[in-house]
């Protein structure tokens, strides 16, 4: 069947330079004007005015992650600790037959200092497990504590910290390696619990126009199951439509010898039409909040350079021989250290590969050139580049300057050649590709979003960093599916037909209105995946 998509424009490789796309038998056959291409029509999608776009990729998201927090104690579209209390209490009420109160979402701008403490839930009659919206620390109650044996004596796990009062008692706030003291102990999520997570995770990403992803995280990690094996049973039923690559976990209280597992669990993921397990995930440091960031010099007022989670010697040995084994390597780096330790070790790898380096919330100005002199492509959260209440409380006074001025410098990677993607890091903030853009443009909040109303949320965030539309749009396309290996990401002939209509062109709208754009429809090979009521 032939469909004509017409009565609007089209985002091309050139730009907004098309009116119309013929899609025959679910691929793409022709771009151009409405005139040319209605003769060979049997069907027509009109596009009102608005934008064809291509179905956005996303570079790094935990969707099965996001599906199992949604089924629980969900405080994500929350904010404030009366708000989060009321959210606690009423979903206890109403799951009575739960062991354990778990879920997360919370801000850590919220509370003063960045810390929650246990008292605040102790109200409640079972052991409570909360995780951070951005996954780097858990809240947890007294008895939960009491079940995970953690007292003033408990020594900090290597790799995390457990937060305490003046008199050394824990708080309740467990970060990073620490999460798993309690996370471990708390239900394990079933094969049905993760595909109904996956399918739920699928449904509202299609509403947003993702029709393609890689999950930064495929394995077990705090908690969540390993995700491989739903994937693998997602694809061979037809249930997964998105066409998905898996980041496989590296462990890193293990070295050279995992990576024979990692060549088994890749395997059994060869031959699927809509998923591969060929990329690596090392997460390298924490995030600057919690100052487990890797920088290069001390953190104000409160000293220490954060944590490099694998050792930066070994690293280089490592990320060589997945290399060689032709993974690619995909990092987690938030602090300037880190991000150099990625770049070190990327040195004399193979760019076919298509490494890439996640979050780059700090690059010192030296490393922005070794992007593109590596081949390695810069994975942007965009969202994250706003003055809010965690930038401006619980970053700025602490990083300083000049380090301060080196936060996402999208421009700067741009301007000295770097490939660039995207990516949400959905559920750690909004999996709205277009909210990203309109970050991306404008380096402030999108209204609607909880920190919209911060006195600050306005006020451009390093403004000289901000990009045009069309390049972050092609990020979110063409850029993100070509780290996947996908065939879809840019509308032209040969192309699967995975397309998005937009309700409005945001290339019509000041910039400060981009965020005000949403999905009409999204199609996967030219079938409807998701239509707006």
């Amino acid at each position: 069947m032939n469909m004509l998509f017409r009565g609007g424009r089209v985002f091309t490789p050139r730009g907004v330079t098309a009116e119309a796309v013929l899609v025959r038998d679910g691929v793409i056959a022709a771009v151009g004007s409405e005139r040319d291409l209605a003769r060979q029509v049997h069907e027509t999608v009109d596009l009102n005015g608005a934008l064809l776009v291509p179905g956005f990729t996303d570079a790094h998201m935990h969707p099965v992650q996001a599906g199992l927090e949604r089924a629980k104690c969900d405080l994500s579209e929350d904010f404030g600790l009366e708000t989060y209390i009321e959210k606690i209490a009423d979903y206890a009420a109403k799951n009575l037959d739960k062991e354990w109160i778990d879920g997360g979402g919370w801000d850590m701008s919220a509370f003063p200092g960045g810390l929650p403490h246990r008292e605040q839930i102790d109200f409640l009659d079972r052991p409570a497990y909360l995780i951070q919206r951005d996954h780097h620390a858990a809240w947890v109650n007294t008895r939960a504590l009491e079940r995970a044996g953690i007292t003033r004596g408990t020594p900090d796990p290597a790799d995390g910290r457990i937060e305490r009062d003046a008199d050394g008692a824990p708080t309740g706030v467990l970060h990073e390696g620490a999460m798993d003291l309690v996370g471990l102990l708390t239900p394990r999520p079933t094969a049905q619990d993760l595909q109904d997570a996956l399918a739920d995770a699928q449904r509202y990403l299609f509403s947003l126009g993702v029709t393609g992803w890689q999950d930064a995280i495929v394995g077990s990690y705090a908690g969540s199951g390993d995700q491989l094996p739903t994937y693998v049973a997602a694809a061979r039923s037809g249930l997964l439509r998105a066409r998905v690559v898996g980041a496989l976990w590296w462990d890193r209280t293990r070295g050279l010898e995992q990576i024979e597992d990692l060549i088994a669990r890749r395997a059994s993921a060869e031959g699927l039409d809509r998923f591969s397990a060929t990329s690596i995930k090392i997460m390298q440091d924490g995030i600057t909040e919690n100052f487990t960031a890797a920088t290069l010099e001390p953190y104000c007022l409160c000293g220490g350079t954060g944590l490099s989670y694998v050792d930066p010697y070994k690293l280089r040995e490592y990320v060589g021989e997945l290399d060689r084994h032709g993974f690619q390597v995909h990092f987690h780096a938030i602090g300037e250290r880190a991000v150099r330790e990625a770049l070190d070790a990327f040195e004399g790898t193979d760019p076919a590969n298509r490494h890439h380096i996640a979050h780059l919330q700090i690059i010192e100005p030296s490393d922005v050139p070794r992007f593109a002199a590596l081949g390695v492509t810069a994975n942007l959260q965009p969202l994250w580049a706003t003055h809010h209440a965690q930038m401006d409380e619980l970053t700025l006074p602490f990083l300083g300057e000049p380090r301060s001025s080196w936060q996402y410098p999208f421009a700067d990677l741009l301007a000295h050649g770097a490939r660039c993607c995207a990516g949400s890091d959905w559920p750690v903030s909004s999996a709205d590709p277009l909210q990203g853009m309109h970050v991306a443009v404008n380096r402030t909040e999108p209204g609607g979003s909880v920190h919209a109303g911060y006195p600050t949320a306005q006020t451009p965030f390093l403004p000289g960093q901000r990009i045009d539309l069309a390049t972050a749009m092609t990020a979110y396309t063409a850029g993100s599916a070509w780290i996947n290996r996908s065939p879809a990401g840019l509308i032209e002939p040969g192309r699967p037909a995975d397309l998005v209509v937009l309700d409005r062109d945001p290339f019509a709208l000041p910039p400060g209105e981009i965020w005000t754009t949403g999905v009409r429809m999204t199609f996967v090979d030219g079938e409807p995946v998701h239509e707006r009521p």
